[in-house]
């Protein structure tokens, strides 16, 4: 199951659970129906604000997440990038999911001084609490990624920061270099199918690559 399908990682991880024979079928599940289709995708439009019971699933992926610009205020943002992401998680285990890799942010700390980093923090805080057999928290840096063919506003400077990153790429530790959409997607499915039993968290600089084909 992945949740979040329409953002940039959530993207890239359907697109990878579809064209990954482990997986029988995909389930998923946002506000809004995908445009694609294939034979394998089951779609499931929810109100994330009382989510209701979801399909059985082994492992489930979510990548919600949004910008306090973009809900309109704290409450709002809290309400995605914390309520939701715990909604679903409840909800999915509930439904027999024993596996559960989350897409959070670099930074996230429930002691960090910073709103956003805070809430992140908070929520990996809450999901680790709730006892999956495999969790599995992706903190991606600065996401590259075409957010326009999503329909998603360009965040403010950051067209010119990754390009600045990635100028300077050689002289930036890879935790804060950008990071391929893809990169986190693939990392993030390949540990949750991986891992034994425990948490993990996947740092950005151990994502960048992930999607490259690797030499024999």
């Amino acid at each position: 199951m992945v949740v979040g399908a329409t953002g940039l990682v959530g993207r890239e991880i359907l697109a990878a659970l579809l064209a990954d024979s482990t997986y029988a079928s995909v389930h998923s599940v946002g506000r809004r129906k995908l445009a694609q289709s294939h034979r394998k995708l089951v779609q499931h439009v929810v109100d994330f604000v009382a989510v209701p019971r979801l399909p059985k699933a082994d492992d489930v992926f979510i990548a919600l997440g949004t910008t306090i610009k973009v809900a309109g205020s704290q409450v709002a943002f809290r309400a995605v990038d914390f309520e939701a992401v715990r909604s679903v998680a409840l909800a999915a285990q509930a439904s027999g999911a024993t596996k559960l890799g989350v897409v959070s942010a670099m930074g996230a700390s429930p002691k960090s001084s910073v709103f956003y980093n805070r809430v992140k923090g908070e929520m990996e805080e809450a999901l680790a609490k709730l006892g999956f057999k495999v969790l599995v928290i992706a903190r991606p840096s600065m996401l590259a990624g075409q957010r326009q063919e999503l329909g998603q506003p360009t965040r403010p400077g950051e067209h010119v920061a990754l390009g600045l990153t990635r100028l300077l790429a050689p002289l930036i530790p890879a935790n804060y270099r950008s990071i391929d959409a893809k990169d986190v997607a693939i990392a993030l499915v390949q540990a949750v199918i991986s891992s034994p039993s425990g948490a993990y968290c996947l740092m950005s600089g151990e994502m960048q690559g992930a999607s490259k084909p690797h030499p024999a």
